[in-house]
């Protein structure tokens, strides 16, 4: 009897095995045990035990393996045998597998590759942000800086207060005036910016700056002019005085009733609207240069005033506050003393708004504060006036030192008790083109 014989079934007629396997069977009782043939299993090897995983030294992990794909052999330093690494209880394509939700592949990397190593730091992204912040911050300091300076500018002057006004006209026009206030000011100051203690202000420089398309012209005015006073409104009492055809020197005008009826005399004596009015005191501007860290200024000619305190030699250099001041208020040392003294003030205006009209001024808040801080304690302006109009004044007197411009004197014909007489027609001619903005082809001697 073979191994196989408790397994055969009866024949059939035709000499088949019946053994009801898969075609059922029709004894009609259920069939016994059977007896099958023991079959010696080879004897296995001892397993070792499950080793950790090898980092690889430089390849990237492998994924994890296709279903019914027995992971890679591995063999490590001293195998000898095939390690499946079915020993180490890991069931390929579960959760907890490599690559799977619960487990994180050597390395660091995502189920997208190999990532950055642990602790890495991502300088591109830290620099931008770093950047974002540094750009915000400086943004709203800037815009902080604006509107504190906004605040603290003094409008104090009324044009609605000046009557019989000429036509305007197509440029920006703005009355300049440097005051010889001493307001605020200390003896120790005053002793040392050569200012005197005289009580109350005059105007110790007046300008005309007209800001046009076709280019920006400055017009210094003599404060030894001689101009007639017309009839005007009291700035403090609302009281109108009618004309006495008085002729007076100009700063008288801002002696009598102050910046009113100062703009009321200019416009009537050129025929030409005054859009805005600005004006500085001495200590104010003094602080202005000073904030600046100076002003570098080429000064043609050695001279030496005692009263104003000027002792300069000729040559490129930077005044400070105290020489500055010293600069453009000093007459005695000059021949045609207030013709000379309108001169070196335009020249010096307008270098002082080409350092003070620049990006890394204006659009720094570490430079802005410092410098709209120093002057904004004796800076008066009128009260339609607000500070980006101010700034379009520094940027067209910086235009005129530039070369985008005109720089002159109120053009003259002669004297009349020692008093500066304007040329009439000339005067006439340099109004009318400013009001049509059109070039500046007058000149003064």
């Amino acid at each position: 009897m073979s191994d196989w014989d408790g397994w055969s079934g009866e024949r059939d007629g035709r000499g088949r095995r019946d053994d009801g396997y898969g075609h059922g069977s029709g004894q009609a009782q259920p069939e016994g045990a059977q007896r099958m043939r023991h079959v010696q299993r080879q004897p296995q090897p001892p397993q070792r035990p499950a080793r950790p995983p090898v980092p690889p030294q430089s390849a990237p992990p492998a994924g994890p393996p296709a279903y019914g794909v027995p992971p890679q052999q591995t063999r490590g330093p001293g195998d000898g045998g095939y390690d499946s690494g079915y020993n180490t209880g890991q069931v390929y394509g579960s959760p907890s597998g490599p690559g799977g939700p619960g487990q994180r592949p050597p390395g660091g990397g995502g189920t997208g590759g190999p990532g950055p190593a642990r602790g890495a730091v991502d300088w591109r992204r830290r620099i931008k942000v770093g950047s974002i912040v540094v750009a915000s911050v400086l943004v709203v300091t800037t815009i902080g800086t604006y509107f504190w300076a906004d605040s603290k500018v003094r409008r104090e002057v009324d044009l609605s207060k000046v009557i019989e006004r000429p036509k305007e006209g197509d440029c920006t026009t703005y009355l300049i005036v440097g005051s010889d206030s001493r307001e605020g000011m200390s003896a120790e100051e005053k002793k040392k910016l050569h200012t005197g203690s005289a009580e109350g202000k005059r105007t110790d420089s007046m300008m005309i700056l007209a800001k046009c398309s076709g280019g920006n012209t400055m017009i210094s005015l003599p404060r030894d002019s001689d101009v007639e006073i017309p009839s005007f409104v009291g700035s403090q009492s609302g009281k109108k005085f009618p004309s006495q055809g008085r002729r007076v020197k100009l700063n008288a005008a801002y002696a009598e009733d102050g910046p009113e009826l100062l703009v009321r005399t200019v416009e009537f004596n050129t025929g030409l609207r005054i859009d805005h009015y600005a004006e500085i005191g001495f200590a104010g501007f003094a602080n202005i240069v000073d904030a600046l860290g100076g002003v570098e200024l080429d000064i043609e000619k050695a001279f030496k005033d005692e009263k104003s305190g000027a002792d300069f030699k000729a040559g490129r250099q930077t005044l400070n506050g105290e020489q500055s001041l010293a600069f453009v208020r000093t007459r005695y040392a000059f021949a045609e003393s207030d013709l000379q003294r309108t001169k070196n003030q335009q020249k010096f205006l307008a270098a002082l708004a080409s350092q003070a009209a620049t990006p890394s001024t204006v659009l720094n808040p570490f430079s802005l504060y410092p410098v709209m801080g120093a002057g904004l304690d004796t800076l008066i302006v009128d009260k339609e006036m607000g500070l980006w109009d101010l700034g379009q004044m520094f940027f067209a007197m910086k235009g005129v030192n530039s070369g985008d411009g005109v720089s002159m004197n109120m053009p003259i014909s002669g004297q009349r008790g020692g008093n500066l007489v304007w040329d009439k027609a000339k005067v006439q001619q340099l109004v009318k083109e400013i009001q049509n903005d059109e070039k500046v082809t007058v000149r003064s001697q």
